[in-house]
């Protein structure tokens, strides 16, 4: 079943905004760094184009992807169907952070309900798009989306989100920058 696309077309787009988790992977230039694989879900997700994806990223407890994205770009996002039919879609290309106010951060987040969490936006110029058969994966049912992040966002406020991320946001593991103090 494995296929590679030239793009991703109204099919895929639809499929792939269908699937209520996906994953992104990333990693450091040094052979020694960490490479970093997180889980997503949530309305965050956007097909921009064929050639183009975006989501909110939203706070959280480490600073991996916006880190490695800074440093090198490199990404790759990875959907798979939990319901009957198996598949799996990876989407390889090259990533951008955009913070709250800056050129590019409105064009997908302006596409989702507003966060209190949302720290930044992020692009793929997608290079390579290619499915696989997802055999292997369970199928699943999906109860709905969790709400700790929303609340734990709303109690701490926009001060205490920002220290939040000044605090554990700012420095990769591997010591790469990652979310300024300051915007």
């Amino acid at each position: 079943m494995a296929k590679v696309f030239d793009s991703i077309d109204e099919n895929l787009t639809q499929w792939i905004e269908k699937q209520p988790l996906w994953f992104v992977a990333t990693a450091p230039l040094g052979a020694e760094g960490h490479v970093n694989m997180s889980p997503r879900g949530h309305d965050s997700f956007s097909v921009l184009d064929a050639h183009r994806v975006g989501w909110v990223d939203y706070t959280g407890s480490g600073i991996e992807t916006i880190a490695h994205i800074r440093e090198n770009g490199r990404v790759c996002l990875m959907f798979n169907s939990f319901d009957s039919r198996p598949r799996i879609v990876r989407l390889h290309g090259r990533g951008e952070v955009f913070l709250p106010g800056q050129p590019g951060f409105d064009e997908v987040a302006s596409r989702h309900p507003a966060h209190p969490s949302t720290r930044a936006v992020i692009t793929v110029n997608v290079t390579r798009v290619s499915d696989s058969c997802g055999w292997g994966v369970p199928v699943m049912e999906v109860k709905g989306e969790r709400d700790l992040l929303r609340l734990q966002a709303e109690k701490k406020g926009e001060d205490g989100m920002a220290e939040y991320r000044a605090s554990r946001n700012a420095v990769s593991i591997d010591g790469l920058p990652g979310f300024p103090t300051e915007l």
